[in-house]
């Protein structure tokens, strides 16, 4: 099946974000670069990335960093070409502490579908491994499902 293509559709911008988490989800930096144009341009927090080679060193360096990590998308907005998004993610340090991360992401696409522009802000809330409800990859049957603001 072809991925989603602009002009995107309440449908086709929620298969877009299903499919983004999953990818992420791999935690495989290849992988998920893929998705992107070889001159992609990110802001991720405060780091400012060009090209897909950088965006697989930075997902390397990501997830040898946050360990375990697991993330849920939810779409927020869309039109024509650009889709946002919120998200929650957890994961643990090297220490063994646990994070659950909150943020929001604007996408831009080419006429392929590849992303040619994110830009990512991002918090990091310290949580008690016993308030954790992320834990891996989203279920099918809870695709689509909106998750908790806090």
């Amino acid at each position: 099946m072809k991925p989603p293509v602009p002009p995107f559709t309440e449908e086709t911008a929620r298969v877009k974000v299903q499919a983004a988490e999953d990818a992420w989800n791999t935690r495989d930096p290849e992988r998920v670069a893929l998705a992107y144009t070889p001159d992609s341009v990110w802001r991720n927090r405060d780091e400012f990335l060009s090209g897909r080679a950088e965006i697989r060193r930075f997902l390397t360096r990501k997830w040898a960093r946050e360990l375990d990590y697991a993330l849920r998308k939810e779409l927020w907005a869309f039109t024509g070409d650009r889709i946002a998004v919120r998200f929650q993610y957890e994961w643990h340090d090297a220490d063994g502490q646990w994070w659950r991360s909150y943020g929001n992401e604007l996408w831009e696409f080419d006429e392929n579908g590849l992303m040619r522009r994110r830009e990512a802000s991002i918090n990091d809330v310290r949580i008690d491994e016993r308030d954790r409800r992320v834990f891996g990859p989203r279920p099918a049957d809870q695709h689509g499902v909106p998750f908790p603001l806090r």
